[in-house]
């Protein structure tokens, strides 16, 4: 998390503050921060490039994330997959935004995932991670030891340790 001394343009240091306890999706969300500095570290005029490869990781990882989710008994309408359609649905504008000229915007957005980040890693992510766990789900191999384990579409709160 960015610290009392350093601006939003200075991105993320990848630190246990954001790590959930599941390997993969840790592995995952180090390569989502290391993705958002480098946009951040890169001049405006020459974002779009990376931030469209930016929009597909985060496209890839909001689906794995949700793929996990159906597997362990959420709902597909489930408030933690509400809120990645959100994030989504801006950044596909924010592209938009772009290209009519609004120069900055990938960069304030950058920066506003940056603010975002820590609190859904650590809120939403952490309690999947643990759900994952607590119902026995792999997420190197996306099997569960013990099917049994696991109603489908029970859970419709957001997989945090404060939702239902």
């Amino acid at each position: 998390m960015p610290g009392a001394n350093t601006s939003l343009a200075d991105g993320l240091t990848w630190a246990p503050n954001l790590q959930t306890g599941d390997p993969r999706m840790d592995d995952t969300h180090e390569e989502f921060v290391t993705m958002l500095n480098q946009l951040l570290a890169t001049p405006l005029r020459d974002q779009l490039p990376l931030y469209r490869e930016f929009l597909a990781h985060t496209v890839a990882h909001f689906e794995q994330e949700e793929r996990w989710m159906l597997a362990t008994g959420f709902s597909a309408d489930n408030c933690h997959a509400t809120h990645h359609a959100t994030i989504l649905d801006t950044m596909r504008a924010v592209e938009e935004h772009y290209l009519k000229g609004d120069n900055d915007i990938i960069q304030r957005l950058a920066e506003a995932l940056v603010e975002w980040f820590p609190q859904h890693a650590a809120s939403m992510d952490a309690g999947l991670a643990l759900h994952l766990k607590d119902v026995g789900f792999d997420s190197r191999t996306e099997t569960l030891a013990d099917p049994s384990k696991v109603r489908a579409a029970t859970m419709s709160g957001c997989g945090s340790v404060t939702c239902s």
